[in-house]
Order: structure tokens, then C-alpha cells, then sequence
């Protein structure tokens, strides 16, 4: 039985793909390169030694989508396909809208016409919006979302949940992560935004190597400890393997919704960033500070508290490691 990867070329999707080879499951990826290059799936098979099949095609194409279903032993999904950049969501909503709700719908149709009914999704803790409390914990209030890309993600959660009451042989995880970053200790895959990148580390490991030149900082007036806004960073590897422990999860449950937050608990601000990274590389990281993005807030992190103990998860890359394998990812890529 195989798992289809949707995005499975993208950041999350190729590092989640590697691991799942790496146990000795058998993958199917689908991509249209709209935010990842062609180029990755070789760097897969290298680090892995294992091949895969692949499709190109873009998930809101039902009927390409429905021939994969038809010519493969599918036994689950795991969805990356979904735009994830805060700020551009602002700008594009529509784009957002389309690709990531219209997206979900194409594929949850096409599992529910093929009688595939386990799911992991990709969700994301913005779904909690402006929560004042902190930590994050599963059971807080969802929906009060601050970006269009935040919604899109609450707007499939709330799908997945009526899926589920509708016909309760479906399986699902719903995965809320918080900030992934770092790469693949091999420095063959990493994050490869297209164009400018709207993610932190990514633009601040392009300064370092001279390519951008100068980060901008949005907002220093925050209410944190340095003014700059404080996230919960998690490595892209650890992140990976929380969808393997979810995968397992399902397998042995057989039906339910189950949510879960992946980050490490810890929060770390803008400038820490730069700090850290500035330490791992040997290269000074060049900043100016901004007026604060819409829909950004001062901080959030998580509690990872539930996924220890029902998946037997957490996070063991720290922070200095995420800084040092984004970099080598970029210093061996560029």
C-alpha cells in the first residue's frame, strides 16, 4: 500500500518523504513546482538510496487526480499542497482561497470517490489567532484567524471535522505546526522559496551569504523581550517525523479526528535569529527595521505536551541546529 504525498517536492513534503522512505514505505508524490523545483526529487532519491513514483500535476485537477487514485494501491494522503506564506496572503487572498480550500475539496472528493478516507493534513497554529494565551494547547479557540492564510487553513480544519461527523470511517490527523526551519543534514534539500522569500530563515540565511541584501525586520514595538516578534521554531526533520508518528497513529486507531500542535514549546524572537545565525555561519546578517506586517502578532509558541504522550513525539534538533543546517543547506546550494 502506497502514501500519496500531495507537495511532496516542496520544503515540508520532500524532508516528510525522505523519512517516510527511510521506514520502508512505499510513495507516491504529486507536485506542480508552483513553490518547489524538480531538482529535489533526485536530491530524495540520493539521500534515500529508494525511488518513488511521481505525477505532475496540480491537485485541483480532479481528473488527473482521479487517474493517480486509479492506477495506485493508495492507502492514505498526507496534504503539503497548500501556499503557506502569511504576508503574500494578505496581498492574494483568492490565490489562497483557491489553491488551498478549492485544493482540499479536489482531493477530499477524489479520496471519497476511490474509498481512501485516512488524511493527514497541514495546519498551522495561526489558526489560533490572537490567543493571549500562551502556551498553545489544542483545546484553545480557533477561527478568530488574523491572515487569509491562517483562514484557509481554519476553513479546511472545519471541513475535515464535517467530513468526519458525516462519515465516521474517515481517519484524519490535523497537524497545527509552528515555525519550520532548517534542512536536511545532507544539505541536499531545503527551503527553496521561488523568487523573494516571505519566510524568516530563509531570507535571513540569503543575507548571510551575500545573495539579499539586507533583512528587513517588521516591527520592533512588539511586546516582547527585544520588541521583535517571537515564534516557535521547529526543524523541518522533526516536523517530518511528527507525520510519520500521526501516519502510525491512524493505522492503529482506524477513525477519528485527532489534532495535534508540532513545535518545541520554546519561543525565539527575530533578532535572536539573527544572533544565532551570525554565530553558526561567521557572517554578519545585515538588518533594518520595518513597520510591522498586517496580520502578524507578538508571540506564540506551543505545547507539545499531547503529542508526547498519544504519538510518543517531540522535537530533539534545538535551535542552534536549525540555525547551522539552514545554513549549510544554503553555503552548499548557492
Amino acid at each position: 500500500m502506497s502514501i500519496l504525498v500531495t507537495g511532496g517536492a516542496g520544503y515540508i513534503g520532500s524532508h516528510t518523504v525522505v523519512e517516510l522512505l527511510q521506514v520502508g514505505r512505499d510513495v507516491i508524490i504529486v507536485d506542480n513546482f508552483s513553490n518547489s523545483k524538480p531538482k529535489v526529487l533526485d536530491a530524495i532519491r540520493q539521500i534515500t538510496g529508494k525511488n518513488f513514483k511521481f505525477y505532475e500535476i496540480d491537485y485541483l485537477d480532479t481528473e488527473k487526480l482521479d487517474k493517480v487514485f486509479k492506477e495506485n494501491d493508495i492507502d492514505a494522503v498526507i496534504n503539503f499542497a497548500g501556499f503557506k506564506a502569511v504576508g503574500e496572503s494578505t496581498k492574494k487572498p483568492l490565490d489562497y482561497y483557491t489553491n488551498n480550500v478549492a485544493g482540499a475539496l479536489s482531493l477530499l472528493n477524489v479520496m471519497n470517490k476511490n474509498n481512501v478516507k485516512t488524511f493527514v493534513f497541514s495546519s498551522t497554529a495561526t489558526v489560533y489567532g490572537n490567543s493571549t494565551e500562551i502556551p498553545y494547547t489544542e483545546d484553545l479557540k480557533t477561527g478568530d484567524t488574523t491572515n487569509p492564510y491562517a483562514t484557509t487553513k481554519y476553513f479546511i480544519e472545519e471541513i475535515l471535522k464535517d467530513v468526519y461527523k458525516a462519515d465516521n470511517s474517515w481517519n484524519i490527523a490535523i497537524l497545527r505546526y509552528f515555525n519550520p526551519i532548517g534542512a536536511h543534514e545532507s544539505g541536499l534539500i531545503g527551503e527553496e522559496p521561488q523568487g523573494i522569500p516571505n519566510n524568516l530563515m530563509p531570507y535571513v540565511a540569503r543575507v548571510a551569504k551575500g545573495i539579499l541584501k539586507e533583512l528587513s525586520v517588521f516591527g520592533n514595538d512588539y511586546n516582547t523581550p527585544d520588541g521583535t516578534g517571537v515564534r516557535d521554531y521547529i526543524h523541518v526533520v522533526d516536523l517530518a517525523i511528527g507525520h510519520i508518528k500521526a501516519l502510525e497513529k491512524l493505522e492503529k486507531e482506524k477513525h477519528g479526528v485527532f489534532i495535534y500542535n508540532l513545535g518545541t514549546g520554546k519561543g525565539y524572537s527575530v533578532l535572536d535569529m539573527v544572533k544565532t545565525f551570525e554565530e553558526v555561519s561567521g557572517k554578519k546578517v545585515p538588518y533594518k527595521i520595518e513597520p510591522r506586517r498586517p496580520g502578524d502578532i507578538d508571540m506564540f509558541y506551543s505545547d507539545p505536551t499531547k503529542a508526547k504522550e498519544e504519538l510518543g513525539w517531540e522535537a530533539t534538533h534545538d535551535f542552534k541546529q536549525m540555525c547551522k543546517d539552514s545554513w549549510n543547506y544554503i553555503d552548499k546550494n548557492y
